[in-house]
């Protein structure tokens, strides 16, 4: 299907707006007649670059549908270039505006912490908490920090335990020494056998390695050891002989450049028409001690160096790196200040840059692979691929939902909710929905109630959302529908589409002009397939739901019969039409003599 470019007429007191921007650099954001921010950039002249949204027909699907989209316009003006970068990323993260670059990093990677209390622990956790530890990563790689962790236990007496060790329940002689005492692997500050001084000397040589600065830890082990030697310690000083040489051979291990190469941050990108995949390495020394690779989703057709320049600010503000040089693999039009930037052409530097582009590609390539996780590269893939491409969608559509309503004459409401996976149905995955909250047939309310039921329900549980969700029907059902997507906070997170069953109509939200498909297309028969599927599931449903309203009320009207008596005959005859044409003594063995001749009574059979 062509992509059409509509003309759009600018409303005066929008370029009024654009018109009064100063020539200063900041950021500017575009707002929506909802209020909302829908976009957010930076910009070195403000009144430059918001003029050139609007001074010609974008070239851009996307750009075109922004612009269309846009009722006002704020800004904000900052002293430098690298103020306005810092400030986008910040409000970018803070609004998620749902044209701006989306980072995807749905992966929580491990951080070493060292703990802020008295005789502090060094320990991995995934959560980071602002209560003043010390946090050192994020680690992609298990094998790095599984190696630090393996090295601290080896070099020092470092407690594992999670008492309270401040100095008056110390003193108080609250505790006992543990095993890993015994074992000679902690030396008893529980019990006041280790001071806090020396114990915080341990921690303080710790922090220096996890900072990558092993050379100046070897030097300060090396002069403890000769002046042990010195006063003829020569056990002592034999002991931190075995520790300088753990050292030397962990940052022999971990050297991958020149060790002149003394403190730098290097950043590769790779890219395609969907996402910007961007690995990181950190080199202290010549030694690798930290990498990471994160994904950055495409919103407008970003350049590769507006995606590196959004990593670089995103990673160096995460880990708080302060290296004075970052290595990237190519000039960036937005310099940051105080950090000299290098693009090597050959050598150490050059060496460096494409170990990271490697990793880049080896992520993406990851990325891709898990997109397509168990999914028959023929054709499956290309059936995924298409529908994509068919529908727009940002994400390849491996996970499905689909919702149907049933009721006849507003009787018995319910609705029902498949799963397709990799393009099969998931059956395990079906649901069916009773609706509680509706009166009456009205199939708009009822789609807004299960379709905030099932997500909020996800939600809760942390179950994983699908690509795409389908709602059989047209405008109405899909404006319903987006009502408990909004709710929930989902609108850029999954992608919603309705079905209309005239025409078999595509509608998207925000969109009254609706999307047709070939007929013939093998798009439009797989969310035939789930529509129908959707269907068949729910009306049998509301069929079992029916005959069983029916017989119970039949029941109801039988006095002297209770619930409880209800379900039994129920559950033993399975139906009313069963208990009409049993006997008396059959329906006393289940419920006793008095209750049968009511029942039987009832269904005129004389009692025997």
């Amino acid at each position: 299907m062509a992509t059409r470019f509509e003309p759009f007429h600018v409303p005066e007191y929008l370029l009024e707006q654009v018109r009064s921007l100063p020539e200063k650099p900041g950021i500017y954001q575009f707002i929506n007649e909802e209020g909302t921010i829908i976009y957010i950039r930076k910009a070195k002249n403000l009144k430059r670059r918001v003029s050139s949204y609007f001074q010609k027909t974008p070239d851009n699907a996307k750009l075109a549908v922004l612009v269309r989209k846009v009722r006002s316009i704020n800004h904000v003006v900052v002293d430098t270039e690298n103020d306005a970068l810092l400030l986008e990323n910040n409000l970018i993260k803070r609004h998620l505006p749902r044209y701006n670059v989306l980072l995807k990093d749905d992966k929580t990677y491990p951080w070493i912490c060292i703990s802020n209390e008295p005789f502090p622990k060094v320990f991995t956790t995934r959560k980071v908490i602002r209560d003043g530890s010390k946090y050192f990563g994020p680690y992609t790689s298990g094998r790095i920090w599984k190696n630090l962790i393996d090295l601290f236990r080896s070099l020092y007496k470092i407690r594992t335990c999670n008492l309270n060790l401040s100095q008056e329940n110390i003193r108080a002689g609250k505790y006992k020494v543990c095993l890993e005492y015994h074992l000679g692997n902690c030396l008893g500050p529980c019990i006041g056998l280790q001071e806090e001084p020396d114990y915080l000397n341990q921690i303080d040589q710790i922090g220096k390695i996890l900072k990558g600065n092993t050379q100046g830890v070897i030097r300060l082990l090396t002069e403890e050891m000769h002046r042990f030697a010195g006063d003829y310690q020569f056990e002592k000083a034999a002991v931190i002989k075995e520790k300088i040489a753990a050292l030397e051979q962990f940052q022999s291990k971990s050297t991958v450049a020149n060790t002149s190469i003394k403190h730098v941050d290097v950043f590769s990108i790779v890219a395609d028409d969907r996402a910007g995949y961007i690995n990181f390495m950190k080199v202290v020394d010549g030694a690798l001690v930290q990498t990471h690779s994160m994904e950055l989703k495409k919103r407008l057709d970003e350049t590769d160096g507006e995606l590196l320049q959004l990593g670089i600010i995103e990673m160096r503000e995460r880990i708080q790196s302060d290296a004075p040089e970052i290595i990237v693999p190519f000039a960036l039009d937005y310099p940051l200040e105080n950090l000299l930037i290098t693009v090597p052409q050959k050598g150490d530097k050059k060496a460096l840059l494409d170990l990271s582009n490697r990793n880049a590609r080896y992520f993406k390539l990851d990325r891709q692979k898990q997109q397509v996780k168990h999914v028959n590269l023929s054709g499956v893939t290309r059936k995924l691929a298409t529908l994509q491409k068919d529908l727009r969608l940002s994400d390849l559509p491996v996970h499905i939902e689909c919702f149907d309503n049933s009721n006849i004459q507003g009787t018995n409401p319910v609705a029902s909710c498949i799963v397709f996976k990799n393009a099969v149905p998931s059956k395990n995955d079906y649901r069916h929905f009773n609706i509680k909250t509706v009166s009456g047939p009205d199939d708009f309310a009822s789609m807004e109630e299960v379709v905030y039921r099932r997500y909020k329900r996800m939600l809760e549980e942390e179950q994983s959302l699908p690509q795409l969700i389908i709602v059989d029907g047209g405008k109405g059902q899909l404006s319903s529908a987006m009502k408990s997507i909004e709710k929930l906070d989902l609108r850029h997170k999954v992608a919603v589409i309705g079905i209309a069953k005239r025409l078999e109509e595509i509608y998207f939200p925000d969109d009254s002009v609706p999307l047709y498909l070939d007929k013939k297309s093998e798009s439009l028969r797989l969310i035939q397939q789930m529509r129908d599927e959707a269907h068949r599931f729910g009306i049998g449903h509301h069929r079992r739901r029916r005959e069983k309203s029916m017989a119970v009320s039949e029941l109801d009207q039988i006095s002297g019969i209770g619930e409880q008596t209800r379900i039994r005959l129920l559950t033993h005859f399975e139906s009313v039409e069963v208990i009409k044409t049993a006997g008396f003594e059959q329906i006393s063995v289940v419920v006793g003599p008095a209750k049968a001749r009511i029942i039987t009574g009832y269904f005129k059979k004389p009692a025997e």
